[in-house]
């Protein structure tokens, strides 16, 4: 509408200049041709009809934005506040950022951004915010508050002073973090162990767990009535000593952290060194199991080659997939009393044995076997530790035909090298139930139980998890004098 007005009195403005033309020449006694009139209406006319075009531009009322890089609800101690403005029309013009608590505002950005040309077209039409905001230093108290954005444009509209986009946010400051009273007093731990404790933390909606030098192992609710009051599973991994350090950890939605200690003590294990010697019969026989899911940069590499690379690629693999699986634990306690192994079995080898890898006569690889491998008659039933709700039941790179069970709360029993699987995912299983039969698939060497148990994403000794007195005095009695 406003542009037709335009186009109009332009028109208008280039029919009275013609005439005028005319006047002045019929003074002078001079006649032009009159295509050279048409001529000349045409070409005002071409440099009118771009110019109406960017004039009407100027009153585009497309919307400026400020878009956060991440919603807000809750502001601690000190934030950071990312986001971009934009405009992509006639380009940005100013933005301007507030908080408003008990009815003082406090401005925590305002900047007004140039403009070029007689148009006033925005230099900028994105700019990206980055600020700082440090409660305190603002006076600003716990307790509820508006963070308030606003955004202007260069268009010509709202009488040149332009569109603009306004938003409230409905924000809560916590600057306090969440207290910590850890109610479990003993915790007798073996390196290569588990261990349990219960705490109470003073706020929901927080992110809570213990902290075992760079592992980390979140608390679970739903074991107690109470739902502040929360149980963690921890593993202190065998590569770990008496110089792990062990704390309670809680982070709230603010930001803020607590930490809070508690007594331990932490038994070191020597564990075996064992040397497995690789043969020609094994790698005719293992490898082409594994040629599908090889990465080798040849298919004609050597398959002592092939054995180290399934030995270190494909194993880092397989337990990312069980840590992914791990993840999704349910937060309640499937298992009781200590968990049954292998009926009838003998050990052949133990929990973090570091072994050596020889080939013809040269060391060619190390790992640490992060389980317990059982042996029987060929193709025993396996039964289940304990009862669990399935995870994973496939087939998994070096450990074969594989069954974890999730028996709650993070913790899991592995049962691998299976010849065949007898269960599904997310079914859930009692103890003794059979979930599979031992065999040989995978990186072994014989028919056996590769059996492993897990907390949260850590291998731990199945040893502790087998005796019914390490139970009794670690977790249960634990467990029934929170009670």
């Amino acid at each position: 509408m406003l542009a037709n007005c335009y186009v109009r009195a332009l028109f208008g403005k280039v029919i009275q200049d013609i005439d005028e033309i005319k006047e002045y020449m019929t003074a002078r006694k001079s006649k032009l041709p009159k295509f050279l009139y048409v001529l000349m209406a045409l070409l005002l006319c071409g440099l009118a009809i771009p110019l109406v075009q960017m004039i009407a531009m100027s009153f585009e009322g497309e919307m400026p934005t400020f878009q956060m890089e991440a919603p807000i609800y809750t502001i601690g101690r000190s934030y950071t506040l990312k986001g971009l403005a934009s405009d992509q029309k006639s380009g940005l013009r100013r933005v301007w950022i507030a908080i408003l608590q008990q009815g003082k505002e406090r401005i925590l950005f305002d900047q007004t951004f140039p403009s070029k040309g007689w148009l006033r077209r925005g230099l900028l039409q994105n700019q990206r915010v980055s600020l700082e905001i440090n409660v305190e230093a603002l006076g600003l108290s716990d307790g509820e508050a508006l963070l308030r954005t606003a955004v202007w444009d260069y268009s010509y509209r709202s009488w040149w002073a332009g569109n603009r986009t306004y938003v409230e946010y409905k924000i809560q400051l916590d600057t306090q973090p969440p207290t910590i009273d850890v109610l479990s007093r003993v915790h007798n731990l073996n390196q290569g162990g588990a261990g349990l404790t219960v705490y109470q933390i003073s706020e929901p909606g927080t992110v809570h767990g213990v902290q075992v030098a760079d592992s980390f192992f979140p608390g679970y609710t739903g074991f107690f009535s109470d739902p502040n009051v929360y149980i963690a599973f921890f593993a202190i991994p065998y590569d770990q000593g008496l110089e792990s350090e062990l704390y309670v950890r809680a982070t709230d939605a603010a930001g803020n952290s607590r930490q809070a200690r508690f007594a331990y003590h932490i038994n070191t294990r020597n564990f075996k060194k064992d040397r497995i010697r690789i043969s020609h019969a094994f790698l005719s026989r293992k490898i082409p199991e594994f040629e599908g899911a090889l990465n080798m940069a040849s298919a004609s590499a050597l398959p002592i080659d092939k054995f180290v690379a399934v030995n270190q690629d494909l194993r880092r693999a397989n337990h990312m997939t069980l840590e992914d699986a791990c993840k999704k634990s349910d937060a309640k306690q499937y298992w009781e009393g200590a968990f049954i192994r292998l009926p009838h079995s003998a050990r052949k080898a133990g929990f973090a044995d570091h072994r050596k890898y020889e080939y013809n006569g040269k060391i060619v690889d190390e790992q640490v076997h992060l389980g317990i491998d059982l042996a029987s008659t060929g193709y025993s039933p396996v039964p289940a530790g304990n009862n669990g709700r399935v995870a994973l039941a496939e087939y998994l790179g070096i450990y074969g035909n594989t069954v974890l069970l999730d028996h709650g709360f993070g913790l899991f029993s592995m049962y691998g090298h299976l010849s065949r699987i007898e269960v599904a995912k997310d079914e859930v299983v009692s103890k003794g139930d059979v979930i599979g039969y031992t065999g040989m698939t995978g990186l072994a060497g014989g028919d056996h139980l590769h059996y492993s148990m897990i907390v949260d994403h850590i291998f731990v000794n199945p040893i502790e998890w087998w005796d019914p007195n390490w139970i009794k005095h670690n977790v249960t009695d634990k467990l029934q004098g929170i009670k």
